[in-house]
């Protein structure tokens, strides 16, 4: 049976495919699988655009290893340690934490994804202050090669190699995360042309700085963007907050980036490309300015139902100006096709080995095309801009860079490839992407 991805840029045809329902019977079908001398994958919500989870050996769904294990708390901060099965989607996980009053410190935007896949390919959101979700990670328990279960933790190479990794050192059965008291998010969304919205970015007075969360969606060739500004508030009463995110969800996420007037917008540009400009100054004077608050995990993640394509690199903060720019610009001389927003967020440094923002602060710039219309063209502009800034693609993302192009991008590139190489010798847990782009 083909399995192919959720953005229909992936495909595969392994020999066998699982479902174990606890971890020992993962670890019994990956010493299996192992012996057998096929490939073993992991696929959560299959909503990586690369060939991630592809597998001609045997491809694991760990949906029933979700489970919430133990919850910890820490009286010293108020946070907790919380463990859960890998499988867990994003959702799912929102969902337990607040029925016991915690939350995620930061997500991302997309709430389909598995909690090992969304780690293992550095997906983040926004805040210059915050990391992306592989740094609240607190503990793993890993499956080797011969079904041996490793609980490791900080300081440990294996744990360093496998937070995010692209589950090439073994298969993830649980994750421990450090989680913090559930918070509300005051949404305060505000139309701006595009200039003055590049130009209030910088500085320690900047929004960026001064901002919890911040990020930008921009119209291609439109001049105008969308800010938007999250702050961290004490959780309102749940009826009250409840009315007034009904009344006020941002039009963007709701109508425009996932539902289905955005699917029609689409279809439009996709039939009529020379429409597609109209469109687009359309969709930006839909564009208001609203304030509501809601619990943070609805505010950060949505269910995205319009189908696209996706290419994201992290730029230096500093040459994200110039980026944006440069993009629109080619956007606007080359009258490419292209209906989708462009999306700008912020990190702090980390230290994850593999992190985008490892060492530096990080500016994440998002290039999206609807999936019936061409992307290579745009791609291949956007990426030639990404690259030169000294940009790392994200590892779930369509780009086209190889292990060559990326080791000296990144400190531990190399401790990294040797803790894979002594958990994996036979190189069971890779396939041809991640030999790509891993070496």
């Amino acid at each position: 049976m083909i399995w192919s991805n959720w953005a229909r840029t992936a495909t595969c045809s392994p020999a066998g495919r699982a479902r174990p329902r606890s971890e020992a019977e993962l670890a019994e079908v990956v010493a299996r699988a192992a012996a057998d001398g096929r490939s073993v994958r992991a696929v959560g919500g299959g909503h990586s655009f690369t060939p991630a989870a592809t597998t001609s050996g045997m491809l694991l769904s760990l949906d029933h290893v979700s489970g919430l294990e133990r919850v910890e708390r820490l009286p010293e901060t108020g946070n907790a340690l919380v463990t859960v099965g890998a499988g867990v989607r994003l959702h799912q996980l929102n969902r337990m934490l607040a029925a016991r009053g915690l939350a995620m410190r930061n997500l991302g935007d997309i709430d389909r994804q598995s909690i090992a896949g969304a780690i293992s390919t550095g997906t983040h959101g926004t805040g210059a202050r915050l990391g992306g979700l592989a740094t609240q990670v607190r503990g793993l328990r890993v499956i080797g090669v011969d079904g041996t279960v490793h609980d490791v933790g900080p300081g440990d190479p294996l744990f360093e190699a496998s937070r995010l990794g692209l589950g090439t050192t073994g298969v993830l059965s649980a994750v421990t995360l450090e989680v913090v008291p559930a918070y509300d998010l005051v949404a305060e969304e505000r139309p701006v042309p595009l200039a003055e919205a590049l130009e209030s970015l910088d500085g320690p007075d900047g929004v960026v700085a001064t901002s919890d969360h911040f990020e930008l969606y921009f119209f291609p060739v439109t001049g105008r963007a969308l800010t938007l500004r999250n702050t961290r508030v004490e959780p309102a009463p749940a009826g009250r907050v409840a009315r007034a995110r009904r009344a006020a969800r941002s039009f963007l996420d709701e109508e425009l980036l996932s539902n289905g007037a955005f699917e029609m917008v689409n279809r439009l540009a996709t039939a009529f490309g020379g429409l597609t400009p109209r469109l687009n100054a359309v969709s930006a004077r839909g564009l208001s300015a609203r304030t509501y608050q809601a619990p943070s995990y609805q505010v950060f993640c949505t269910r995205r139902r319009v189908r696209f394509r996706e290419m994201e690199y992290a730029i230096p903060r500093e040459r994200v100006r110039d980026v944006i720019t440069e993009v629109d610009d080619w956007l606007r001389a080359s009258g490419e096709n292209v209906p989708f927003p462009i999306e700008v967020r912020f990190a702090a440094p980390d230290d994850v080995w593999l992190s985008t923002a490892h060492g530096r602060e990080t500016a994440y710039v998002a290039v999206h095309q609807y999936w019936r219309l061409p992307y290579t063209r745009y791609f291949e502009a956007a990426e030639r801009i990404f690259v030169t800034a000294g940009g790392r693609p994200h590892w779930g993302k369509l780009h086209t860079r190889d292990a060559g192009d990326l080791a000296p991008l990144y400190p531990r590139f190399d401790d990294a490839a040797r803790v894979r190489l002594e958990h994996d010798p036979e190189g069971v847990f890779h396939n041809r992407y991640t030999r790509k782009v891993l070496g």
